[in-house]
């Protein structure tokens, strides 16, 4: 996944009303841009982080820059939660991501279950069907290993027990991780941050929806899938 255009770099003053960030620009420019993450963002939100922005190509949209990335220990860290669909979507056409490979059908969007939507639908592989749940994560709260969710997540609850249905009917269904940075060495939910999401999470294992997780590389340019991660 490409970002639309060159990266502009500043600093977090701060992030406010969840889709809001004001940044101060290496040039000393002072600005409000969009903050494309509804989520508690965990540990990225210290005012004095270095941030990168990507500039809209619409020039008539209100809020020019939108938040892409952000500097924490060193490490690179995607902020945009729309990106992870786009990541997959690239790497499901390239056949990038082996565990998913060789389905001829892919389509986005598509609604199942009760009033969902599953991120991707994959038809004509391996089965005859296959459900693909796509979450970003950022959290890391030690020993390189990555934690989803960072807050209450009733909607992603609801999602992993209705792909436990799906998997009853006999359709092979699927929840990938998408850890956007690359220091992940393993994976796992994190129950003390949302009991109800660890306890449908495990529903969902037990029932047999296969759980994915994939670091990235997070480059100027763009960011890719790097490679798989232990689930624990």
């Amino acid at each position: 996944m490409k970002f639309p255009s060159p990266l502009v770099y500043g600093t977090l003053l701060k992030r406010y009303k969840r889709f809001l960030a004001d940044i101060k620009l290496d040039s000393g420019e002072e600005l409000t841009v969009h903050c494309p993450n509804p989520g508690a963002m965990m540990g990225i939100t210290t005012p004095g982080l270095k941030v990168a922005l990507s500039k809209a190509a619409n020039p008539a949209r209100k809020l020019a820059y939108s938040w892409e990335m952000v500097e924490v220990d060193d490490t690179w860290i995607g902020v945009n939660t729309s990106n992870p669909n786009q990541i997959v979507a690239e790497a499901l056409a390239n056949n990038t991501i082996p565990e998913l490979a060789g389905y001829k059908n892919i389509k986005a969007e598509v609604k199942y279950g009760q009033n969902s939507r599953i991120d991707f639908y994959l038809t004509d592989g391996p089965t005859q069907m296959c459900l693909v749940e796509v979450k970003n994560v950022h959290l890391i709260r030690g020993n390189h290993m990555a934690e989803f969710p960072d807050c209450v997540t009733a909607r992603g609850a609801k999602h992993q027990l209705e792909l436990a249905e799906q998997v009853k009917n006999g359709i092979r269904s699927v929840v990938l991780y998408v850890v956007q940075r690359n220091d992940a060495l393993s994976f796992k939910v994190a129950d003390d941050l949302d009991k109800a999401y660890g306890k449908a999470a495990q529903a969902a294992a037990d029932a047999g929806v296969e759980m994915l997780a994939y670091s990235c590389n997070m480059e100027a340019s763009g960011i890719t899938l790097k490679q798989p991660l232990k689930v624990l």
